[in-house]
């Protein structure tokens, strides 16, 4: 399969796998005689699963990890199970992040008059180098 049908296969465009192979993330396909790649079913599979893993928010790091236990037929449960732990627990840290910049944007929004004089709490609070 060329990677063009690859890409409409998967959802992941040619760019994306052409990057993926460069970086060994996926096992590179076979050439053809005329140097086009043609994709087989393990390819593909690994394609989707990558694309899977990157929807919720894997690295590329943790996804050649998640990949190399996929294709561990010994993997252990408990070895997946962490990873995902440790993800849950940095995307509730991320969550709590980015509600503590929402309050503080919203703080700034209320403090601003929004009219036409220059005084403005958001453009000060940009301006300061404390937190």
């Amino acid at each position: 399969m060329k990677i063009s049908e690859v890409a409409g296969q998967t959802g992941l465009d040619a760019k994306t796998i052409r990057y993926y192979e460069s970086i060994g993330l996926v096992d590179s396909p076979r050439r053809l005689d005329n140097g086009y790649r043609d994709y087989s079913e393990k390819n593909i599979r690994q394609l989707w699963f990558l694309r899977h893993a990157r929807q919720f928010g894997f690295s590329i790091d943790e996804c050649r990890l998640l990949l190399a236990l996929w294709a561990n037929p010994h993997r252990r449960s408990a070895e997946v199970h962490q990873l995902v732990a440790e993800k849950v627990r940095d995307i509730d840290r991320h969550i709590r992040e980015l509600n503590e910049m929402k309050d503080m944007l919203g703080t700034l929004l209320a403090q601003c008059p929004g009219d036409d004089s220059s005084n403005c709490a958001i453009i000060n609070k940009l301006a300061t180098d404390s937190e």
